[in-house]
This record gives structure tokens, sequence and C-alpha cells, in this order.
């Protein structure tokens, strides 16, 4: 719960301990001998005019995006690679036999499973059969909430989202928590907004949840209607959501609540019955964090027919299950995607069978994965930039204009509090309850997510586990958790672009050490600021130093709101303040950090360039990237980080060690008066 994560997002790489040259699967060349790709820099355009669009000019002038992808750049290009990785791995794990229970017999028999399309066709639906069985064996509320309760515990959450992690005001205890859910589109506003391209996307969607019943025998005229009727549930469901921008209110989605209450204020729910349906029956509070969709729910449990229910469990269900059934369903299901993404053809099924072996067996997979590709020196050399970058933050701190001694002095425990995880964990998770069949995807896919379900549940009312990773060790990304006070970088994101352990100081800093910086910066964000030391709601400040922050936060929501993305669209400074909080950190934690070094104090030049300007230049290519606009669209309504370029421009036209080094002057576009500057950490 409540983990607050680092976007992927671009640049066409190789991988990070591979060859010093190759082709990326955008058709982009890279050398790793100087690290910069200096072939792509457009020298037509000033620095000091847009300074991505001087360092990856020529790569977005040329570039082209396949027909199978949203989007391409250097954490697409990643993740490409991992995959190609984890393919390799699987099989290896497929060539020899392996002991029934090994890992190389689960992985590599949930890979042949899925890969086995004629079986999988031949099958069609009949997996799900008794599922939809059961939804016609419904009569009444009871008996429709215990049918809810069943699906959840294999993965399949409908109208109750169920998870269990720290309470936010006793962090070293887990407790329940139940959130909204129970709408189809990607976001509430999806449904109410009348715009012309999200009008599409409502009719693709009807047109999915339409063909879902088609597929399970359901006449044309018949399925229409159900898909109706599914999207008029979905969107009262809708209209008791919060926004994505009141998603991130931290006291506002803490509400601990005793279960005695809701057996008394919404009976029709069941709560006695549904906590112990669902394997949490001793528990005598929780924590309901949107309390508005389960009020909302209690009211259209009665005000909804029976039947009108079943109709919206029976599109739940076959959905939640499209990807794993025919290549019928999941045709459809890419049908509708293409209209959210702009993608034009479906990702190969290898690739999607990884991706889907890293979700539903990811420690499994990731034992292999780092024992292959993650050396021992690469987390040393990440361990040591970790302690640079958080001396170079307290350093920050220390000299605050803005903030008083008193406040300072605890935001320092807090950050020395930090903890830090790097490349995989150092206890794996138990998958030994999953029975993995070559020839049986459907009830492979089902032991996974019901084994990820009793796991979670085993936390339940126990101590907080600090050696739990909420992402794998492949997984191209990082994460800070407020609840423990921790900064993740699995192995995956701990290559080229972003680190290699060969490159110079400058490309480490500019590249790993901003995202280094920026998850630590999260700890001390506008909703990162909220938690103590121990991961606590705990408000650490005096009045005038949080009053000053607050204005501050409102400078850079100001900021961000004045980006034009696409035609009108712009960035929606409330929705990515944190984001754009942790990038501004991020670049002035990582500089400082950098210039501690022996390259960072000299000025000894590689292609022609400083070491200063190297390290801005190796942040500017970390995040080159081009998506295509429905994409685009996409994430300005659901990514809370802002899109590639303003996470350059943002931070640097308000970032004076940048204008030095490009000799930034007056009239240059992304030129800010010293004075007008934002600077927070």
């Amino acid at each position: 719960m409540n983990k607050v994560t680092l976007s992927v997002a671009a640049v066409a790489v190789a991988s990070a301990f591979a060859a010093c040259s190759g082709t990326g699967s955008d058709g982009s060349t890279h050398t790793r001998q100087h690290f910069i790709e200096t072939q792509y820099i457009d020298s037509a355009v000033k620095p000091g005019d847009n300074f991505y669009q001087f360092v990856n000019g020529k790569w977005l002038d040329t570039v082209k995006i396949p027909a199978e992808k949203f989007g391409v750049g250097g954490f697409n290009q990643l993740i490409d690679d991992n995959q190609e990785k984890l393919k390799a791995i699987v099989e290896d794990a497929l060539k020899n036999d392996h002991k029934p229970g090994s890992i190389e017999q689960k992985v590599g028999d949930y890979f042949a499973s899925g890969m086995d399309t004629v079986t999988r066709d031949k099958r069609g639906y009949e997996p799900i059969k008794p599922m939809l069985s059961a939804i016609d064996g419904i009569k009444d509320i009871p008996s429709l909430m215990t049918y809810v309760a069943d699906a959840a515990k294999r993965g399949d959450n409908s109208i109750i989202s169920f998870g269990v992690g720290p309470d936010q005001k006793n962090s070293s205890m887990n407790i329940a928590a139940f959130h909204q859910t129970g709408i189809g589109l990607p976001d509430r506003d999806y449904y109410f907004r009348t715009d012309t391209a999200t009008e599409r996307i409502q009719n693709a969607y009807k047109t999915f949840v339409a063909n879902l019943f088609t597929l399970t025998g359901t006449d044309s005229a018949a399925a229409v209607k159900n898909a109706q009727v599914v999207y008029n549930i979905e969107k009262q469901i809708a209209g008791s959501h919060k926004t994505r921008v009141q998603l991130r209110d931290v006291k506002g989605n803490y509400n601990k609540v005793s279960v005695a209450s809701l057996v008394s204020s919404e009976p029709n729910i069941g709560w006695t019955d549904l906590l112990k349906n669902l394997g949490a029956g001793s528990i005598d509070s929780l924590d309901m964090e949107q309390p508005a969709y389960y009020v909302q729910l209690n009211k259209m449990l009665t005000s909804i027919p029976i039947d009108q229910w079943k109709v919206y469990l029976k599109a739940n269900t076959i959905g939640s299950y499209a990807g794993v059934l025919s290549t019928a369903f999941s045709d459809a299901a890419f049908a509708y995607s293409k209209e959210l993404t702009g993608r034009d053809k479906q990702e190969a099924l290898w690739k999607r069978m990884v991706s889907a072996i890293d979700h539903n067996l990811g420690e499994l997979l990731g034992q292999l994965y780092v024992k292959k590709y993650f050396p021992p020196e690469a987390k040393k050399r990440m361990d040591q930039l970790v302690t640079n970058l958080e001396t170079a933050f307290s350093n920050r701190i220390q000299h605050l204009d803005w903030m008083s001694d008193s406040t300072k002095a605890t935001a320092q425990v807090k950050l020395k509090a930090i903890i830090r995880k790097i490349g995989y964990p150092t206890t794996w998770r138990d998958y030994s309850k999953v029975n993995v069949d070559s020839t049986k995807y459907f009830e492979n896919a089902v032991a996974a997510r019901e084994n990820n379900y009793n796991f979670e549940l085993s936390q339940l009312g126990k101590p907080v586990d600090k050696n739990l990773w909420y992402m794998t060790p492949p997984t191209v990304n990082a994460y800070y958790d407020p609840t423990t006070n921790q900064i993740v970088f699995p192995a995956g994101i701990l290559q080229y672009p972003f680190f290699d352990k060969d490159a110079d100081d400058a490309v480490n800093y500019g590249a790993i050490g901003m995202v280094i910086g920026h998850e630590m910066t999260h700890g001390f964000d506008d909703q990162g600021s909220q938690y103590d030391k121990d991961g606590n709601i705990n408000n650490w400040w005096t009045k005038e130093d949080k009053a000053k922050f607050d204005e501050k936060v409102k400078k850079i929501q100001g900021l961000y709101d004045s980006f034009t993305v696409l035609d009108s669209l712009h960035v929606n400074g409330q929705l990515t303040t944190g984001e754009n909080m942790a990038d501004f950190g991020g670049v002035a934690i990582a500089w400082d950090a950098f210039k501690l070094t022996k390259q960072g104090q000299d000025t000894t030049k590689i292609d022609g360039y400083t070491p200063d300007q190297r390290f801005f230049m190796s942040l500017a290519q970390i995040w080159r990237s081009k998506y295509k606009d429905a994409r685009v669209r996409q994430l300005i309504n659901l990514d809370p980080h802002s899109p590639a370029m303003w996470r350059v421009l943002g931070p640097l036209m308000n970032f004076d060690p940048f204008y030095k080094a490009f000799n930034v002057q007056p009239g240059e576009k992304m030129y800010i008066k010293p004075e007008d500057r934002l600077k927070i950490w």
C-alpha cells in the first residue's frame, strides 16, 4: 500500500554488462566507449532553448515506433533487453528435465503452457465455465458477496479490493485495507468526459465487453445489451470514486474504522461474512481508504437487480481471465487496448509470457535472473553511490535557508533512517504450493494468483516484514515506500544508460544518481513529508516551515501546469506534484554528490564535453523517449509523472549549475531570472 514509484520512460540502449556496441530494437545504434550518445545531438538547437531536444533531437527525428509498441526509449529498450534475457532463462529451463518442483521446472513449464496456443485454443472458455455457473447460481445479495470473496482469493477483484500492508499510523504492524474498485475503464473520469477521444475509448470498451459475452456463447444482440448493463453499473460506481488528484491526499485516504461500525452502517455488504470468507474474520478494525465507494456499493447492492449484478460479475470474471484463455480472448482485449494506447500490433506471445511469469512467479524467475546477470561488483558500486547521495542530501538539508534548525534536525534523522535495498531480496518468496503443469496454463495462472493472495493474507495482523520487496529483481524501475521508509533499486534498472560499473562518474551520477536522489526525495515530497522516520503519518514540521514548504509546492504545481504537451493538453501540476518534486531533488542531490568525486572537480573533456556538461547530458539521455499520441493522452490522465521532456526541462531551467555548464543566457527559452528559479531541497 501507498508505494511511491519512479515511472518507466525512455532511451535506445545496450544491456549493462553486454558487449560494447550494438543495435536497439528501435533501430538505433549505441556505443559504450564514452557512454554519451553524441550522434543524436541536434546542434541546430541551443542547449538553453530546449536541452532535451539538443541532446536527443536527431534520435527523436528519426526513430520509428514499431507497430507492436506504444512508444520507444530508454526504459522501453531496457525492458526489451530484459525480456530477451528472461526468454533465454526460460528457454534454458526447458532444455533439460528438471526435478519436479524446482525453480527451473516451474518457470519452464509455466512458459511452455502459455506458449501452447493449440491446447489453449482447443479449451476455449471451458476453464471458466464453473465460475460462470457459480454466478448463475447466485440468488441473493449474500450469495453474490460469497462469490465476490471467492473470486478475490483467486486474484479476481470485482466490487471488493482487499489488501494487507503497514498501518499508516502504526507502521510496525500490518492491517487489512479496502480500496475503491469496480470499474473497467482506466479511471473514473473516462466515464464522464465527452470529448471525441474519450468517447472512442468508451465505445471500444463496450465493444470489448460485448465480445467477451459472444465468446462465451451469448448471441450478439444480447451481448450488446449486457455490455450496456455493465457500463451503466460501472458509471454509477465511478461516481463514488476519488479522482487521481484526490487519491494523493495522504490523510484523506487513511480511515481506520471498526468492523462493528461497518456491520451496522453497511449491512448489505455483510462485512462479517465477507471478512470471514476472505480469510480475515479475526480482525476488529481495518483501513477503509476510500469510504465513499463502499457507502455507494452498499446502496447499489439493493438498487440494482440481482440479475444485472450477475451480468456484471460475468463480464468481470471473463475479462479477468481473458489473457489466460484462448487466442480469441486475448485478441479481443488487444482490440480494446489499441484505442487506449495507439499500439497497432499485439506484442509477440513470448514477450507476454515472460512478463506473466515475472508478474506471477517473480521471485522464482528473479533468482535465475540475478544469478546470471547481476554481478556482485555492480551491487557494491551502487551501494557506494547511494552512500554518496545520502551525504549530499544531508549537506543540502543542513544549508537550507528556508527551514528552521529544529525541522532540519528531524529531517536529518529521517534521512539517516532510510533503508536501502539494492538488486534483489535477501530472503526469497515461497512458491512451494504452486504446482505448474506444462499443459494447463489457466490452472497455473490461478495457482500463482492464489499463492500471491495467500502470501499477502499471511501478513495480516503480524509485524511488518521490512525485507519484503514490491518489485521483482528484473524490473526496470525503482520505488520509495513511505510506510517503511525504504528506497528500492531492482537489478533490472541497474544497467546502462542508468548505471554501468565501467562508466565515468558524470554519466552514473547524471543517470542512476538522479534516480537515487529522486527516490530519496520522495521521503520529503508533498506526500512523503507527512510520514516520520518510522513510516507513520505524523507531522514533524514547525508551523512556519510547513507554510513555507506548502508555498513551494504550489509554485511547482503552477510551473508544470504551464507546460503544453499536445495541442491544448497540459501537464496536470497537481497530479504530478510529488514526482516533479522528486525530479527537482534528484537532480540537485545527484549534482552535489557528483561534485564530491574526483571527476566532478575536474574539467577534462570527453568527446568535447566537460564533466559538468556530461552530467546533464546523461540525465537528458535517460529520459529520451517517443510515444504515440494516444499513449501520451492516456499518461496525462493517469500517470503521476510528467512527460519525459518536462522531467528534464522543468528541473534544469530552475537549476543554477545547468546555466553555468551551458552558458544559458537571457532570451533563451529555458531562461528564468535567478530570483524566480524554484528551489526546494
